[in-house]
């Protein structure tokens, strides 16, 4: 049937284009973000998994500046314990030295003099080592307060990190007081005092092991931690990034069927004056 209300040609010919629009339209906002997903309608579960592993990504990456921060507080407590570990070499070297007839009264003073000092310093270490405004020694996080690093994007993804002590004078106690005395002005006093710096030594030595082992252990977090960062990352790639490949091809495909729509639609709408020769004739 010849009918100029409606031109069927014409009506597919332009939905066809319309597609085509749609599809150019597509694939170029794709390849210009360089994301397969820029809307939720683009694929609306895709979308939501995509956006779950962004936060677990950012959870990660926040969760590794929080292990590096870990890692420094530890080494910097470690260091500290370290010092008065040098301290108390010296301080054993004068007690030796005390304890020998070999030494007047008034050398004992003066070896009594440094001592003091030396432990007063050790205290003083305790007291000021802190990192970012935290004190670390001072026994604000020692034994039922301990520091607790967030390691994880999730809640209770956390390690927990005694700090101890350091203190000279207060007794001797495993979490870094010493127990010193600050008294070799006698050869028994001295000779005393040699037991008291090595059991000093000791329980510092036991805090340092631990430090050491805590830092062992977060660089493996870290490590661990940038494991799941990279896997995740890449998982999450996939899902919302465009193959460009494929976007590619698909615009190519979108231009010629839009060209050809086109010309189509020209075609049909051409083809209606065929009938103004049926009234002419």
């Amino acid at each position: 049937m010849i009918s100029i209300n409606t031109n069927t040609g014409a009506i597919l010919a332009a939905n066809a284009a319309k597609s085509a629009a749609v599809m150019m339209d597509e694939a170029m906002t794709r390849l210009s973000t360089g994301k397969r997903l820029n809307s939720a309608k683009d694929d609306p579960a895709a979308m939501q998994v995509a956006v779950r592993m962004a936060a677990e990504i950012n959870g990660l990456e926040r969760a590794l500046k929080n292990a590096n921060d870990a890692q420094a507080v530890v080494d910097t407590a470690e260091g500290a314990l370290n010092e008065v570990h040098t301290l108390l070499l010296r301080m054993r070297e004068l007690a030796v030295s005390g304890s020998s007839e070999t030494h007047s009264a008034a050398d004992r003073t003066a070896l009594d003099t440094e001592v003091t000092a030396l432990e007063t310093e050790i205290t003083r270490i305790g007291s000021s080592t802190t990192w970012g405004g935290i004190n670390l020694l001072d026994g604000t996080h020692s034994s039922g307060n301990p520091i607790v690093f967030q390691l994880g994007p999730r809640a209770g993804d956390t390690i927990t990190v005694t700090l101890g002590y350091v203190a000279a004078a207060v007794a001797v106690n495993v979490q870094g007081t010493l127990g010193l005395t600050s008294d070799v002005t006698t050869i028994t006093n001295a000779s005393n005092y040699i037991t008291t710096i090595d059991g000093a030594i000791s329980v510092i030595s036991s805090r340092r092991g631990k430090m050491g082992a805590i830092s062992n252990r977060l660089d493996s977090s870290i490590s661990n931690l940038q494991n799941m960062k990279a896997n995740l990352e890449t998982a999450k790639g996939q899902v919302e990034d465009a193959d460009f490949a494929a976007e590619t091809a698909k615009l190519a495909r979108a231009q010629i069927l839009m060209q050809a729509a086109t010309a189509m639609l020209a075609q049909a709408n051409a083809s209606k004056n065929q009938t103004l020769k049926l009234i002419g004739a």
